[in-house]
Order: C-alpha cells, then sequence, then structure tokens
C-alpha cells in the first residue's frame, strides 16, 4: 500500500490577502514524480512554496513530511525544510565562494561539524550530479546546466525526503534540459519523491510522469493526451 508524504485537504493558498488556489485536495506518495503544470502565474511555484512554508497554510489541512502545515511553529520550520531539498530556476548559490564552500556553508549551518564527513558528502553529491570536477570552481565559470546540477548536488546534502524543483529548466536550452530531467529521474528511481512546478512542454512528454495542472484559481489532474494537448495550447497564448 503507498504511503503518502505530501496531502493538502481543502486548502486555500494566498499570497497577501490574494486567493491563487482554492479547495486544494492533493495526496502525493512516497517516491513518487509529480509535475505541477501550468501557465507562469497560475499558482505552481506558491503551491510548492507552501510545501516548505514560505506560504503558511491558513486555510485547510496539510501535512508534509510528518509535519502539520496548518500547525507547524516557527521554530519547527527548519527542521521541516531539512526534509525538503530545493532547486530554484536561478540556481541560487553564493556567487562569492567557490562550489565546495557553497556546500560546506549549508552543512555546517545544519549541524555538521565534522570536516572529513562534511568532504565525503560533498563528493558523494556532486558524483551523483555528475560534476566531481567542479569542488574549487566558483559559480560564474560554469555553464547554466552545471550550474542547474550544482544546485540540485546541494539539495541532496541532507538526504532529504523530497525534491522541489520550481521551473528548474526555465533557464536552459532544450539538450540541457533534457540531461538534467535524466538527473532528476535517476534520482527519484532511488526513491526520492520529485515535485517539479514546469511550463515546459517538451520535457514533460519526452519524461512522462503523474501531471496535475493549475489553472483559474484550481488544480486537477492531467489524466489523457487530449489534456496534454490542451495544455500546450495555453502555452501558446500569452502570458
Amino acid at each position: 500500500m503507498s504511503e503518502s508524504i505530501i496531502e493538502l485537504k481543502n486548502a486555500d493558498i494566498y499570497q497577501r490577502e490574494t486567493i491563487v488556489l482554492k479547495d486544494i485536495n492533493l495526496t502525493i506518495n512516497k517516491g513518487e514524480f509529480l509535475y505541477v503544470i501550468g501557465k507562469v502565474g497560475s499558482g505552481k511555484s506558491s503551491l510548492l512554496k507552501t510545501f516548505y512554508n514560505e506560504l503558511p497554510l491558513i486555510s485547510g489541512e496539510g501535512t508534509v513530511a510528518g509535519y502539520r502545515l496548518e500547525h507547524i511553529r516557527s521554530k519547527d520550520v527548519p527542521y521541516l525544510r531539512r526534509k525538503l531539498g530545493i532547486v530554484f530556476q536561478d540556481f541560487q548559490l553564493l556567487t562569492d565562494r567557490t562550489v565546495y564552500k557553497n556546500f560546506e556553508f549549508v552543512l555546517k549551518a545544519t549541524g555538521w561539524k565534522n570536516e572529513k564527513t562534511i568532504r565525503e558528502r560533498i563528493q558523494e553529491v556532486l558524483a551523483i550530479v555528475e560534476m566531481n570536477h567542479s569542488e574549487k570552481r566558483m559559480p560564474h565559470q560554469l555553464s547554466g546546466g552545471e550550474q542547474q546540477r550544482v544546485t540540485i548536488a546541494r539539495a541532496l546534502l541532507n538526504n532529504p525526503e523530497i525534491i522541489l524543483a520550481d521551473e528548474p529548466t526555465g533557464n536552459l536550452d532544450p539538450e540541457t534540459s533534457e540531461a538534467l530531467l535524466r538527473v532528476f529521474m535517476e534520482i527519484n528511481q532511488d526513491g526520492k519523491t520529485i515535485v517539479m512546478a514546469t511550463h515546459d512542454y517538451p520535457i514533460i512528454q519526452k519524461f512522462p510522469a503523474r501531471k496535475i495542472l493549475c489553472e483559474n484559481g484550481i488544480i486537477r489532474e492531467i489524466i489523457d493526451n487530449k489534456d496534454l494537448i490542451d495544455f500546450e495550447s495555453l502555452l501558446d497564448e500569452t502570458e
């Protein structure tokens, strides 16, 4: 029997006083790969931000990695986020230090102290994304695709249960995007739950997985190819 790791019940998501998505009922099981698709501004990022409590859940019920979102205390938010690895479109690497120092900063901030253990973990996650050579390089010395691979590795540092990826291919060319998706798929095959917000239609076609669509303030499951074709036509409209 599948075990849920993210669940929302009758949840409304707000940006300040504005409702973005309403009456969400969603269950994501451990080990699942889920695309959250929709036009720019449809609420994809807001949904992910709710999962890591950047947007507090003030209406309805929600559980992420064992934490109840509607009751979570501020002192518990860092512990929730340690169960999550977050990958952003714009990388958000610290530009004044090497890849190794970026990773070391994250590990020390989350309680790692032993230098040997820190080095071993950094080497492990860089190997997963095939960026072993990048430890001493500065972010500006990496291509966009390399920076995103490094960002994925950083998200894996604390062995999270869930990876949340917000438009991770948004700044990348098609070939680089495909290579990146192969990395995500391999991570998913190793048992990680992945939730990816995207409006990259070719990627969705080439790497099929479960899909939900954010549209007109609600979410709905995308079941068949007709729904996916309808989604493609949405993206052709002015955003």
